[in-house]
């Protein structure tokens, strides 16, 4: 073991720069998942305390997804690769295969119990968190030497940068690019000197295999970097054309490779509910200079937090006289540059793939902090900065703080934590410029000098790093929906549906009452229930005009607990659980996990129709239901509606949206509004009201205890349709509502279903629909009774990439009977047989294989030219 002399003095390194760079990446992953471990005890945070750690999406998208992927290992999904038939009634799979799974760490997930999700998911958490450490800490001595240490600690800086922590850490798809980043920029360093071709291509192939969303915007930073870099070299013109085609062609073929997944990705975003969002609006600069300093939080600012540390190195460097005038130039205004452009709305949507983000609008935080990390290195790297540098930068901290202090986002407790990052960082520099100056003049107290540099530095990023994290773990319960961990009420449903499960003679909906967003996927069954990025339009439209509910812009579909919707789509058995006990939206109501059976026909039914072609629905879902279900079976009375005064409600200003109604007082115990209406007698009553929030119930006995319940908001959320029960003899249904915050009640809110009709329907399709179907992944096949002519109508959204044939036809694109899969009869063929390719995949598999040989011609030429 040696010891190098290195500008602005001794740093105690491994002689091997190899060496070096395998202590730093562990000294990064040693400081990181102590950090993380040590803010989750913090927290109390799962598993080190009570609080979930099952927010927003990680709860009702990541979890699901992973325990789906254990599934499919295990042989317990009803599907495959290319379809899922548990989500959705039928929704294509490798689109979100590619969003959420194709990370090298899902696999990961198989090596736990069933029930143990959540720790899995917590562990691929740390260990890709840590691994985007060690990447970092892996390149910084690549583009400049410097202390092994000081790189280990930078890289924990930008492993637990704010992004990391209060974004990332609940869509951990997004580490995924944090790891890519500092891996493309290495790759970036390769093409410039002509090394290491082919693993260059393979490392952008599977960063965009990883995640291709954050992949994007890490090669956009990576090519900016190199940009850079090759500027601050400074070749001739010549070599700097040539090292950059090398990079283009490198980055070509790696992006070329990943493309039978990306391209199925991208087409499946395509077809995709559009969603009803807001635009991209800024957020005030005193806000995005707040999330710079330890421990602030917010869901929809900049989180640039990397460390005082690292911040006081970057703002010293365009005064550190050791660096060139070029050098701290040219990483400043990059630095500045990407800062602005995560304001303006042009750069912003350029950052996001030209697509406004929905929900977290600065998913590309995480190349900023980055850029900081990389500058701070620089500054280090031409040696501890002197007195002058760090008062500049001190200034010019304390400036940031001060004008940071007028945001909301900085909280009393923000300043201690800031005062000892601050004295930790600024002593740890002033001791590394001391023993620098000690090792000038020989003295021999350099190793302990630079002990205590070290201890400083890394106590100071571990601590405020802890508090950061700490904080946004408790700061995102109070402010995002949140899920209990896998426990008994979900171990439950689980065993209600597989005692229940009869697919694909009928589909088993998990229920109305969800745990969580995907239900389907966490504990079985075949449902409407869906959330994905890739939800897609005709599924949201189909459920929406059938009065079907959504969250999150129309892209998380629910449940729809009606008699019709269930004949429609073949749902023959449905559980019935009692409101999540987790959440307080609400009360317990005693009830137990339960399971009703209807008769229904099989998934693939003949009508005499012979139109095909897209829907016509209109704005009652109760006609739309009978349009699709091809019979009446709906009285739609006139109702009136009444406050809890006794006077007749009003509407809104244009009558649009139907009858106002305000929130009851919380703890009122006065009566609230009701509905009043005239129905046939043993009809079963459903209420259609999705702005309205609250509960619902059928006034008397003819109940039979059930309670409507209803979320719904302005903007992100509407309710489903609800059955309230039977309407007594009299023909008199009373409706008495509990609205818990302003809404409004539809024209045509309330619908009497005839079961008896309804009945008839159910035996008519039976006797004429498919007298077999099986189903294994993308291909459906049925048996239909002879001399069937009409459409056969098969129980799943046409999504796009259906063909379908009867008898020994060959396949085309299915057609289309309001929302569902169609295929026209002539009566001359008795079987029908459906196959699901997904969009872009073909197209994907050509270019992908196209790389390929493009690689393997190139490998060859280069081996060829360097023969002797």
């Amino acid at each position: 073991m040696g010891r190098k002399r290195v500008p602005g003095g001794l740093r105690l390194r491994p002689a091997d720069p190899a060496a070096g760079r395998r202590a730093a990446a562990l000294l990064a992953v040693a400081v990181t998942v102590a950090a993380l471990c040590a803010a989750s005890a913090v927290a109390r945070s799962y598993p080190f305390g009570p609080r979930t750690r099952s927010i927003n999406d990680l709860g009702n998208q990541y979890l699901p997804y992973h325990a789906h992927l254990w599934d499919l290992f295990h042989g317990r999904t009803d599907g495959g690769l290319f379809v899922n038939w548990q989500s959705g009634f039928g929704t294509s799979f490798l689109p979100d295969l590619g969003t959420y799974l194709t990370s090298p760490f899902a696999l990961l997930m198989v090596m736990f119990p069933r029930d143990e999700i959540d720790l899995a998911m917590y562990v691929i958490t740390l260990l890709k968190t840590a691994c985007a450490g060690a990447a970092m800490a892996w390149l910084l001595p690549a583009l400049r030497p410097g202390r092994w240490w000081a790189a280990g600690v930078l890289g924990a800086s930008y492993a637990l940068c704010g992004w990391s922590v209060a974004d990332a850490a609940y869509n951990p798809m997004w580490l995924d690019g944090l790891i890519a980043l500092p891996l493309l920029c290495l790759v970036g360093e390769w093409a410039r000197t002509g090394r290491r071709p082919v693993v260059g291509v393979l490392v952008v192939a599977l960063a965009w295999v990883a995640n291709f969303y954050t992949a994007y915007m890490a090669t956009l930073a990576a090519c900016l970097i190199l940009l850079l870099r090759l500027w601050l070299a400074g070749p001739p013109r010549r070599r700097a054309l040539a090292a950059a085609g090398r990079a283009a062609v490198t980055f070509a073929l790696g992006t070329g490779l990943a493309a039978p997944l990306v391209l199925v990705v991208f087409f499946g975003a395509r077809h995709a509910s559009p969603g009803r969002f807001t635009q991209f609006a800024p957020v005030g600069g005193e806000d995005v200079l707040a999330r710079l300093l330890p421990a602030t939080y917010s869901f929809g600012s900049p989180a640039v937090f990397v460390g005082t540390t690292v911040l006081l190195l970057a703002l010293a460097l365009p005064f550190h006289r050791a660096a060139p005038r070029r050098v701290r130039a040219g990483w400043t205004l990059l630095v500045v540059a990407v800062a602005l452009s995560m304001q303006w709305e042009p750069t912003h949507l350029a950052w996001h793939a030209f697509t406004t983000p929905q929900g977290s609008s600065y998913r590309q935080a995480f190349v900023l902090c980055a850029l900081l990390v990389i500058s701070a290195w620089h500054t280090l790297s031409y040696g501890a900065p002197d007195r002058r540098a760090l008062g500049a930068a001190g200034a010019l901290l304390a400036l940031l703080a001060a004008v940071a202090s007028r945001s909301d986002l900085v909280r009393p407790f923000v300043w201690p934590v800031l005062l000892v990052a601050v004295v930790a960082g600024l002593g740890g520099l002033a001791l590394l410029g001391r023993a620098a100056a000690e090792h000038r003049t020989g003295r021999g107290r350099r190793s302990v000098l630079g002990g205590l540099t070290a201890a400083l530095l890394i106590g100071a990023q571990f601590g405020e790093a802890t508090a950061t994290s700490a904080v946004a773990a408790r700061l995102r319960l109070a402010r995002m929906d949140d899920y209990a961990p896998w426990g008994q009420r979900q171990q439950a449903q689980a065993e209600a549906v597989a005692q229940a499960d009869g697919w694909p003679r009928y589909r088993t909906d998990p229920g109305r009452e969800q745990t969580v967003g995907n239900d389907p996927l966490m504990v079985g069954g075949q449902g409407a229930q869906y959330y994905s990025s890739h939800t897609s339009d005709v599924l949201s439209s189909t459920l929406t005009a059938l009065g079907g509910g959504w969250t999150s812009g129309g892209r998380s579909l629910q449940s729809l607990d009606n008699a019709v919707t269930d004949v429609i789509f073949s749902v023959g058995a449905r559980v019935h659980s009692p409101p999540d006990p987790y959440q307080n939206w609400f009360p317990q109501d005693g009830s137990r996990v339960t399971v009703t059976r209807q008769e229904v026909p099989p998934l693939v039914t003949v009508r005499p129709s012979t139109r095909v072609g897209g829907s016509a629905y209109g704005p009652s879902p109760y006609r739309n239901q009978e349009l699709l279900l091809g019979a009446r079976v709906y009285t739609v009375p006139r109702f009136t509606l009444r406050t809890g005064a006794g006077q007749p409600a009003t509407g809104d200003d244009a009558g649009r949206q139907g009858i106002r109604l305000d929130a009851l007082p919380a703890g009122s115990a006065a009566p609230g509004p009701a509905i009043t209406a005239q129905c046939p007698a043993g009809s079963e009553v459903h209420l259609w009201a999705p702005h309205f929030a609250g509960t619902a119930r059928l006034d008397g006995a003819s109940a039979h205890g059930l309670t409507g319940r209803f979320r719904s908001d302005p903007v992100t959320k509407i309710a489903a349709m609800q059955r309230l029960g039977t309407t007594p003899s009299s023909g008199r249904v009373v409706v008495e509502l509990s609205p818990n915050r302003p809404g409004f009640v539809p024209h045509g809110a309330l619908g009497c279903l005839d079961p008896a009709r309804l009945h008839t329907v159910v035996e008519r399709l039976k006797s004429t629909g498919a007298t077999d179907v099986t189903v294994s992944d993308g291909t459906l096949r049925a048996e239909l009774p002879p001399g069937s002519t009409g459409i056969a109508v098969v129980a799943a959204p046409r999504i796009a990439g259906w063909r379908c044939a009867t008898g020994d036809a060959s396949t085309a694109p299915a057609g289309n009977y309001h929302g569902l899969i169609a295929v026209p009869l002539d009566g001359s063929s008795t079987s029908l047989t459906c196959t699901f390719h997904p969009p872009g995949l073909r197209l994907g598999w050509a270019l992908g294989a196209a790389s390929l040989l493009a690689l393997i011609l190139h490998t060859a030429f280069v081996a060829v030219r360097r023969r002797p």
